[in-house]
């Protein structure tokens, strides 16, 4: 059977086949530890749960609207105003399954063949396969660690060109954690302000912030922008809400009416009963995500500390997310059993098949050099993470 050619380009995701080897080696009685889960460990808060039993007890399971029930999109607006200070109407909201699936619909409705789109390496995995998908081209602008991965607004410009449809901003960050700062954020306002361009905030780890607030996006930085920024975020990372499959974008009409055409021919509404959790979620559910983010930030420091203590690593300390991502560079020059380590692919094998710890490669994410780790896990759990990792340390010659 001949396949479409696009799919030549396209990887798996790393995150999601280290976690089912990982699965299915603790399936079978294996001792893993896994810091690759982009997933908080906790439950969905039980006011959500609740909030989808009675919609299920009320019948609430048919179609809907394909952008979404209209109280939700309002619900939607209104945490864009509250939260972020951002007006928008319900007319420039869509809801989908999930931010991954607003993203993928923004790309199919904006780009053409050999559309570019600009994005910040390291970069989550998903933003340059969507766009290959969609016919565009990925043009990677490095960011340095010691810049706290804020992109150099010269790079960027020189990245620009008549084809450039997009520019992609995901802070805080997956894998880094990073959270770009007021000043970043105008330099990148000001290196496109010339540019006629989308900019694409990915916000998903908004709430999950660990410096004083408030979080800010592009938008706020430069309200001229408004007009062609698409806001995107959803409830799986703040909420707990990860299987159920709930993200929205919020934007210019006209690119929200092109998004909902394809999702009409595409999925459709996403699920009756998560949109139903969703409401009570952005209304009600604020005190569990506080409790989630004073938890985190006490597994974050446990972390950063432990693997800053391990010979041979680096980790600087991320503002948000759940993710570290420590330079293994000095790993990389030394050997394992005779044998050269050489990249954070094979180094996150030995980790997994030798020590059975679970670590992303930095690889993947356009950041060669690197581990991401979550600490979206216990503490007892990320302690017997980082004795696995002091024990490579210790075999590395």
């Amino acid at each position: 059977m001949k396949l479409a050619a696009r799919l030549e380009a396209i990887k798996p995701s790393p995150t999601l086949a280290l976690n089912a080897k990982a699965k299915a080696l603790a399936a079978k009685g294996e001792d893993v530890v896994s810091f690759a889960a982009g997933e908080p460990d906790f439950d969905t808060p039980e006011i959500i749960k609740a909030a989808a039993v009675a919609a299920l007890k009320e019948g609430f399971t048919k179609y809907t609207a394909t952008p979404g029930i209209p109280e939700l999109r309002k619900a939607i607006c209104d945490k864009l105003k509250k939260d972020n200070g951002l007006e928008y109407v319900p007319e420039q909201v869509i809801v989908s399954a999930g931010a991954k699936h607003s993203l993928y619909n923004i790309f199919q409705a904006l780009l053409s063949e050999g559309d570019e789109v600009v994005i910040f390496s390291p970069y989550w995995v998903s933003y340059p396969d969507m766009v290959r998908l969609a016919g565009g081209k990925p043009v990677i602008v490095d960011t340095k660690e010691e810049d706290n991965f804020a992109p150099n607004p010269e790079l960027l410009k020189r990245a620009l060109s008549p084809r450039t449809r997009a520019v992609v901003i995901n802070s805080p960050s997956n894998p880094t954690g990073s959270v770009l700062s007021r000043a970043a954020l105008q330099g990148i306002a000001e290196a496109v302000k010339d540019h006629d361009c989308l900019l694409v905030t990915d916000d998903i780890y908004e709430k999950l912030l660990y410096i004083p607030g408030p979080f800010q996006n592009i938008a706020n930085v430069a309200p001229d922008l408004i007009p062609r920024t698409v806001v995107v975020n959803g409830m799986s990372k703040a909420y707990s809400m990860t299987g159920w499959r709930l993200g929205y974008a919020a934007g210019p009409k006209p690119l929200m009416s092109a998004m909902q055409s394809i999702q009409d021919q595409s999925t459709s509404n996403a699920t009756s009963i998560a949109q139903k959790a969703g409401l009570v979620a952005l209304r009600d559910a604020e005190p569990d995500v506080q409790k989630m983010v004073v938890e985190f930030k006490a597994r974050r420091d446990l972390i950063v500390a432990g693997l800053n203590a391990i010979p041979g690593l680096t980790c600087r300390t991320p503002e948000g997310a759940f993710y570290v991502f420590p330079d293994v560079r000095e790993w990389l020059g030394k050997r394992y059993k005779g044998e050269p380590v050489g990249g954070s692919v094979k180094l996150s094998e030995i980790l997994l098949d030798d020590f059975r710890l679970a670590a992303v490669p930095g690889l993947p994410f356009g950041a060669e050099g690197y581990l991401r780790l979550s600490f979206a896990t216990s503490r007892a759990v990320i302690e017997r993470g980082l004795e696995r990792l002091k024990a490579l340390s210790a075999a590395l010659v």
